[in-house]
């Protein structure tokens, strides 16, 4: 059974995605260069969410009743 810390960190972890690569997306169609501060922090928004998400399907949803 899923619990709701287990959701919630799997739907924090794709949001902190989708923002990453938005953030990304955008500094890139405004003329930034790779090391614009929006490519690089987006970088990092995404790899965060993309790792959490990972790690969370490796432990079995995350929830802290499932070890």
């Amino acid at each position: 059974m899923r619990t709701a810390y287990g959701i919630s960190t799997r739907v924090t972890s794709a949001l902190l995605l989708v923002i990453g690569v938005a953030m990304v997306v955008s500094a890139l169609a405004r003329g930034g260069g790779a090391l614009a501060l929006g490519v690089v922090l987006g970088t990092l928004l995404a790899l965060l969410g993309a790792g959490r998400l990972w790690l969370a399907s490796a432990r079995g949803g995350g929830g802290a009743d499932e070890r």
